[in-house]
């Protein structure tokens, strides 16, 4: 895997790996909760991801993007890709609050703070990043993905070590009683991939559109969404064994760090503080250049608006957010795969960009 493949799967992995990924809420919703038949569903997501992000990526070299909204356009048409577009930017806009919401729940589940401190924090530090140039941004991300992944399988690894007797019957019992984020394994498998896509697909795109080898971007995207793939994994397997101890936690996985150590969790609670930030800075982002050009006045008086709106919904809870927000955005995200697919058959045989 040469770097250029690398730089493109590590920034697929590092948009969608965010702070609901991190903390463990998004992986229990969406599968842990369904028992062993959650498994299934993280295949079904791991082969989308891959799919999808090799698709996008192409899409994104062929037609030398600068912007999501000309990929919008080649899958959508001029007309419904303005719809999807202002749909799409309005979820993002819902992803950002659950952000603020998830640093505040990080706050007071961890540190003993009021979750009003964490939501705060967290939106100064966004609001004061707006500025920075995008691939500044996409560094500082991709930068915290490799520690992220050491955490995961240290953690799981412990998880699974420290229960390795334990009663599979019982703990299906008990995971199964939490809350879902669907009504069936295969749809929230579905849902999963498509949400995540909705909020991947824009950076992804245009870190495709600047690289002009369509061999890199193709890898790129696979490689990413097979990591992803292996990560969700990793980590329902390690809930499920404990989820008779992280079932009501807000921050599972930093629940589980601290069984293996006090240090263990301060690094896994300053990695999902991380990923809360570059899930939050990419969402917010999105959200502020629909309005405004980057890097001027007017686009850092909408994203400081934008932020403190934020902070205001985000009292609404983190679980919540999740819960409610990341299904209605999955159901989008069903659009943008089925506009995917029929593209990809439309044009499967015609002629590439040389690589």
């Amino acid at each position: 895997m040469n770097r250029k493949i690398f730089q493109i799967a590590s920034a697929y992995m590092s948009v969608i790996i965010g702070g609901g990924f991190a903390s463990g809420q998004e992986v229990l919703q969406f599968f842990t909760n369904f028992g062993w038949m959650g498994v299934a569903g993280t295949v079904i997501s791991g082969v989308l991801f891959a799919f999808l992000g090799m698709q996008i990526a192409r899409i994104g070299t062929q037609l030398k993007v600068d912007s999501h909204k000309e990929v919008l356009q080649a899958i959508f048409g001029k007309q419904l890709s303005l719809l999807v577009d202002l749909a799409l930017i309005f979820f993002l806009f819902g992803v950002g609050v659950a952000m603020l919401a998830g640093s505040g729940s990080l706050f007071q589940e961890h540190l003993g703070l009021p979750s009003v401190v964490g939501a705060v924090a967290m939106t100064v530090v966004i609001a004061a990043t707006l500025c920075l140039n995008l691939h500044r941004i996409v560094d500082l991300i991709s930068a915290v993905t490799p520690f992220l992944i050491v955490m995961v399988v240290i953690v799981v690894s412990y998880a699974l070590f420290n229960n390795s007797g334990a009663d599979t019957a019982a703990l299906e019992a008990v995971a199964v009683q939490g809350e879902k984020a669907a009504g069936n394994w295969a749809l929230s498998g579905l849902l999963y991939a498509s949400f995540n896509i909705a909020v991947g697909f824009p950076l992804l795109a245009v870190l495709a559109g600047s690289e002009t080898n369509l061999r890199n971007t193709t890898w790129g995207g696979i490689y990413g969404g097979l990591g992803l793939g292996a990560l969700i994994f990793l980590l329902n397997i390690g809930l499920f064994f404990n989820i008779d101890q992280i079932q009501n936690a807000q921050m599972p996985t930093v629940l589980l760090a601290k069984g293996v150590g006090s240090w263990i969790g301060v690094l896994m609670m300053i990695s999902v503080f991380c990923m809360i930030y570059s899930t939050g800075v990419g969402m917010f982002f999105a959200f502020t250049a629909r309005f405004a050009m980057p890097n001027t006045k007017k686009f850092r008086l909408i994203g400081l608006a934008s932020c403190l709106v934020g902070l205001l919904l985000s009292f609404a809870g983190f679980t919540k957010l999740v819960g409610t927000v990341y299904p209605l955005l999955g159901y989008l995200g069903l659009a943008l795969i089925a506009a995917v697919l029929v593209y990809w058959l439309r044009n499967r045989g015609k002629p590439s960009v040389a690589a």
